[in-house]
């Protein structure tokens, strides 16, 4: 096959050949005749012949270059294009390769100096965080006393504890979620809203709420107006605040059975909530934060508020979970040192 396309080629290039000398001739008879018709016909016989000749040239220079190709494999087209293309990378990849290597061979300034991060905080906090022992671990009620003493803060902070647990919060029974009443408050004036009939409403104002409605209260959250810290509604109630999911949810507003703010019982829910009711519940990272009142609070009331919260924590430990169920525990005023706690609650 690819013999018999050879012969054919060197046939075309010899026809393409005598076809030029044939037009050279024209040319030259048309030059010799008379003027007139006779000269003009062989000026475009010459001229077709000139363009027959191209024709063939160029169809002969395209048969000759297949010749070269295969159809497939190593030898193909495409495949020394990609060959070619692929050195181009490389070579540019090697050009600046010499590049980097050639600055990186340039000296560098002196690396800037950086002050530790414990320079760098405020006066207050420096001496505050001398009061804590590096490396140690304390007791609870050491770490108690010493969040008070440590608080560089001229308004009355909140004590706070944050506790890595050993869950996966990916896991639905590892997902920690609870509430608590803590014992003394947790110091926040919290404003309680009740979305319910008006005969509960009414129960509800009693006992302390300060929002209680039913149509008004949800013309309000059309309008976008939230002036309340919890709410709480009863369950028949609950698919009217359907279409205000997305108002509330994000703000931790929606009433949540676990947390219990859909309940029948409006009245002991608002009572609890403002009592000092608290949720606490763990985060994507395994770790549980919460306040446990302020620092005005005293000692005995914040360890009595802080003892009650970790019992609860280790009444919410999965079944399914292997290994150490509380990992690290630190105490923390607002803006002040942290305090590692000793781990007696696995």
């Amino acid at each position: 096959m690819g013999g018999q396309r050879a012969v054919n080629t060197t046939e075309r290039k010899k026809m393409a050949e005598d076809d030029a000398k044939k037009l050279k001739n024209s040319v030259e008879g048309a030059s010799q005749a008379d003027t007139g018709a006779e000269a003009e016909k062989v000026a475009d016989d010459a001229k077709n012949a000139e363009n027959v000749a191209d024709g063939d040239k160029k169809a002969a220079e395209n048969a000759e270059n297949e010749q070269k190709f295969a159809k497939s494999g190593k030898k193909s087209k495409k495949h020394i294009e990609e060959v070619k293309a692929e050195e181009e990378r490389q070579a540019k990849k090697q050009e600046r390769a010499e590049k980097a290597a050639a600055e990186a061979g340039k000296p560098k300034g002196a690396a800037p100096k950086v002050r530790p991060l414990i320079e760098r905080r405020g006066k207050k906090y420096q001496e505050a965080y001398k009061l804590v022992e590096k490396g140690k671990v304390y007791s609870l009620k050491e770490a108690v006393s010493l969040a008070i003493k440590t608080s560089p803060v001229k308004f009355d902070a909140t004590m706070e504890a944050h506790i890595r647990l050993g869950v996966d919060p990916r896991q639905a029974d590892q997902n920690i979620r609870a509430t608590i009443v803590l014992p003394n408050g947790n110091g926040k004036t919290v404003r309680v809203a009740v979305f319910a009939p008006l005969d509960e409403a009414k129960k509800a104002k009693a006992a302390g709420a300060d929002i209680a409605a039913d149509e008004e209260f949800l013309k309000q959250l059309e309008k976008g107006v939230i002036d309340f810290d919890v709410l709480i509604s009863m369950p028949q109630y609950m698919p009217k605040l359907g279409k205000f999911a997305r108002l509330l949810g994000p703000k931790g507003l929606m009433p949540n059975p676990k947390a219990g703010t859909v309940t029948s019982d409006v009245e002991k829910a608002v009572k609890e909530a403002k009592a000092g009711k608290v949720e606490y519940r763990v985060d994507k990272q395994s770790i549980v934060h919460i306040g446990l009142g302020k620092v005005s609070f005293g000692e005995e009331k914040l360890l009595e508020n802080a003892e009650t919260f970790f019992n609860s924590l280790k009444g919410q430990r999965p079944a399914s979970i292997k290994g150490q169920y509380v990992k690290s525990i630190f105490l923390t005023t607002s803006m002040g040192p942290s305090i590692a706690v000793e781990n007696l609650y696995n």
